[in-house]
């Protein structure tokens, strides 16, 4: 599993509380890091793209849990069993000419 899908479920194992907390402590991170940035107290200029990432993916599992699309999940495994089988494409019909 990728570091990217191990945050990412880690995210959604959290409460609905957990995950608003997270998201606070993202913000507030974020806003040291940018006002660092800005005085060239930041030792990592990447690390900002690293945060605004992570309450990215904050924000999308609380908003999909708001839409109802997503529940919090119990575990790696139940992240798994909920994807849903796309749908198959269908062809384009060409032009002629």
């Amino acid at each position: 599993m990728s570091k990217d899908k191990a945050e990412l479920s880690r995210i959604r194992d959290l409460p609905e509380a957990e995950l608003a907390q997270a998201a606070n402590r993202a913000r507030e991170e974020l806003f040291r890091l940018r006002m660092g940035l800005a005085t060239n107290q930041v030792e990592n200029p990447m690390s900002v793209r690293a945060k605004r990432r992570e309450l990215a993916r904050i924000m999308t599992v609380e908003r999909a849990r708001a839409l109802g699309l997503e529940a919090q999940a119990q575990g790696s495994s139940a992240a798994a069993d909920e994807v849903k089988p796309k749908k198959p494409r269908t062809p384009r019909k060409r032009k002629e000419s």
